[in-house]
């Protein structure tokens, strides 16, 4: 069952269907990855709902390496798209990890290599400075900003 739910899942978003992503999680669901923290239902869907959005259709992905049961399920998975804040090509990898609740996903952990993806999002700020704390917690901060604000105009 958790096979399905997940190729459910990055399947919708293949095609940018955020509510059909949100279909898969469960109302307990919390999320993190590393920008975001501790998510919950409404913030995690209108993460993806917000990052649909932003992308303007010039997102591709792609999910391969599943493994897992019905209690818990990892994936590779990688996005291509246009970062909104510099107009840079970015191609992540990502290592996904779900737990699984009644089929639904209840905890979901998504893992990247952050200096990796702000030498492409950030350009020379990423290179120079991606590996520091300083900088991740900026984009942190940047990013719950800029969902909260997305949320508040849903």
């Amino acid at each position: 069952m958790s096979r399905s739910t997940l190729e459910k899942f990055y399947s919708a978003f293949q095609s940018q269907d955020a509510s059909k992503m949100a279909e898969c999680y469960h109302p307990d669901v919390v999320f993190n990855d590393p920008v975001f923290k501790n998510l919950n239902h409404r913030e995690v869907t209108g993460m993806w709902e917000m990052l649909i959005d932003r992308s303007k259709g010039k997102l591709e992905i792609d999910f391969h390496s599943i493994v897992g049961d019905d209690e818990l399920a990892n994936c590779i998975w990688e996005a291509e798209y246009e970062f909104s804040k510099t107009g840079n090509s970015v191609h992540n990898i990502i290592h996904s990890t779900m737990e699984f609740k009644d089929g639904l996903i209840i905890k979901h952990t998504d893992d990247f290599n952050f200096w990796r993806w702000s030498k492409m999002a950030l350009g020379l700020t990423g290179t120079l400075l991606g590996w520091s704390p300083m900088l991740k917690n900026k984009v942190r901060k940047m990013a719950i900003a800029s969902l909260d604000k997305y949320l508040k105009s849903q």
